[in-house]
């Protein structure tokens, strides 16, 4: 038998109990729920296209100078564009 079996539970008369390992309760939610509002009056969003199309030219500056990172990222994002565009 380990020692662990025969450690027993101290009764909890005191203090208090908060059912969130030791931290205090507190209202649910993400402390990041007011990111992407915006205060602005109007907003421009990207078209698809226009997108790609950047993307295609970030792809040629980056075999260009050998980011090989960043070739990855427009492969992928070029890839997900296609089956999106595709499939859906």
């Amino acid at each position: 038998m380990s020692n662990l079996s025969r450690i027993k539970p101290k009764l909890r008369t005191e203090g208090r109990v908060s059912g969130n390992f030791g931290r205090n309760k507190v209202q649910a939610g993400s402390q990041m729920s007011h990111i992407g509002e915006t205060q602005a009056q109007t907003v421009r969003i990207t078209r698809a296209e226009d997108y790609i199309q950047r993307i295609h030219q970030a792809l040629a500056k980056a075999q260009a100078i050998g980011d090989t990172k960043l070739v990855q990222f427009c492969q992928q994002e070029i890839r997900n564009f296609n089956v999106k565009r595709n499939h859906v």
